[in-house]
């Protein structure tokens, strides 16, 4: 029985921190996305003629 608990208690801890992973990732993801709208580079930057 003292097995079964040892395991139960790691799979929840595995579980919460690919949960809390999962969590940071979309996140990052997500403002990586609104800043790269924001402030675009590259072939998606507008030309600017002020000459």
């Amino acid at each position: 029985m003292l097995a079964a608990n040892v395991w139960h208690w790691w799979i929840g801890v595995l579980l919460t921190l690919g949960i809390v992973l999962l969590v940071v990732v979309i996140a990052v993801t997500y403002l990586a996305t609104v800043t790269a709208q924001k402030h675009p580079r590259g072939k998606n930057r507008p030309q600017h003629s002020d000459l």
